[in-house]
């Protein structure tokens, strides 16, 4: 798969820029500052309806301008398809396929399909649980375009949700009114948690063993890289698997109550794990129980990466976690021309030369790869192709 053409306007920095793309190599050189990261994350947003970089569309638009225009032409699998995506910041945003009437923007989910790797990455290590949540729920929206509405289902019952718990508290009481209602919100939250959760269960099992693979091929693999997913379905909490001091981390039976349910035991088991924390989400006004709880716990040989690796190893293991993605995109449409874009913002500056080249070994296969960088010599040999010069607002030859 690669894009032939990318046209941007009013995005981010860039007024109006059009680029001529094509297989191999394309290094976007410029100093940091000059946009070079706006080109990639523009390329990532149409994969994935998001940005890397922010969680709202306010900042794609260029400041002053109402609306922002990102036009491509992708070739996959000896098809070739012109999107259009218009990015309107607090409205809903609009697409184009080949020049068709207006749809809603997530009518173009898996058209095209992009790996980002980016600083930002190190965050699925070392950050918050919903850096790990969301890399597991864009797997499986780029897998199952789809399960995009069942996020925006989730999030939306979710927030009804709470509402009504915050109402309870403030009453302080749980009136009779109050108890139907909830009820209702049990059996939709249930419902689309319960079809959330089996998604990112799927998708863990298409990324696992990738995962461990990556790590060890990027590293000397003496620590063997694990993940294990924690639900609050399943009643365990990080307590349960991230130990005060470096030990063995046994998740087996916590992963396995999951695996052993299906969509109908999975929605049972919610509804009963909602009924348990009843009186705590009255007390806290707040719902405890759902996929916007859980975490992918990340570890490394017996201890949990989260605060015990290196930096050298939390960026092999953040590296690994794209990589799987990439690896399981690949597997997923194993036409010839269909595998993903592969996108390295600003990545090998923050490598040693040892991991830039077990990055570029393992990457070199795909048909088009977008690099940024500020010094063209960090890009290893191996990655050697066209370089565009990018300066404000503008890239040329």
């Amino acid at each position: 798969m690669y894009i032939s053409h990318v046209s941007l306007t009013d995005f981010r920095s860039y007024r109006q820029v059009d680029l001529e793309l094509g297989p191999g190599t394309t290094v976007f050189a410029g100093p940091n500052g000059v946009g070079k990261t706006n080109i990639a994350e523009a390329l990532g947003y149409l994969a994935s309806l998001s940005s890397h970089r922010v969680s709202t569309d306010g900042p794609l638009i260029h400041f002053g301008a109402e609306q922002a225009l990102v036009r491509a032409r992708v070739h996959r699998a000896q098809q070739a398809v012109g999107l259009e995506l218009e990015i309107t910041a607090g409205k809903g945003n609009r697409a184009r396929i080949n020049r068709a009437n207006a749809v809603r923007a997530r009518e173009i989910l898996g058209i095209v399909r992009t790996v980002l790797f980016a600083p930002e990455d190190l965050a699925l290590v070392k950050g918050d649980p919903s850096e790990r949540r969301r890399y597991l729920d864009d797997v499986l929206v780029a897998l199952h375009p789809h399960h995009a509405a069942t996020r925006t289902d989730y999030d939306r019952v979710l927030k009804q949700r709470n509402a009504l718990l915050k109402s309870a508290r403030a009453a302080g009481r749980l009136s009779a009114s109050h108890e139907a209602t909830l009820a209702v919100w049990d059996e939709h939250l249930a419902a689309a948690g319960s079809k959330l959760l089996l998604g990112r269960l799927e998708v863990l099992g298409a990324l696992e063993g990738h995962i461990a693979d990556a790590y060890e091929g990027l590293t000397d693999g003496s620590k063997p890289a694990t993940s294990t997913y924690i639900s609050t379905i399943g009643d365990v909490t990080e307590d349960d698997v991230e130990p005060a001091a470096p030990g063995h981390v046994d998740t087996s039976s916590v992963r396995s109550r999951l695996l052993d349910l299906d969509a109908k035991g999975l929605h049972e088991a919610f509804l009963e794990a909602l009924a348990a924390q009843r009186k705590k989400e009255l007390e806290r006004g707040l719902t405890l129980v759902g996929p916007h709880r859980d975490d992918l716990v990340l570890g490394l040989g017996t201890a949990p990466a989260k605060g015990y690796a290196s930096h050298g190893e939390t960026w092999s293991l953040a590296l690994s976690l794209r990589l799987a993605v990439y690896r399981a995109l690949c597997q997923d449409d194993s036409r010839p021309g269909a595998k993903p874009i592969l996108i390295l913002d600003d990545v090998f500056a923050e490598l040693d030369v040892s991991r830039r080249r077990k990055l570029a070994a393992v990457v070199a296969d795909a048909e088009q790869i977008i690099v940024t960088a500020a010094v063209v010599e960090d890009v290893p040999n191996e990655l050697n192709g066209r370089i565009l010069t990018v300066g404000p607002g503008t890239v040329s030859e």
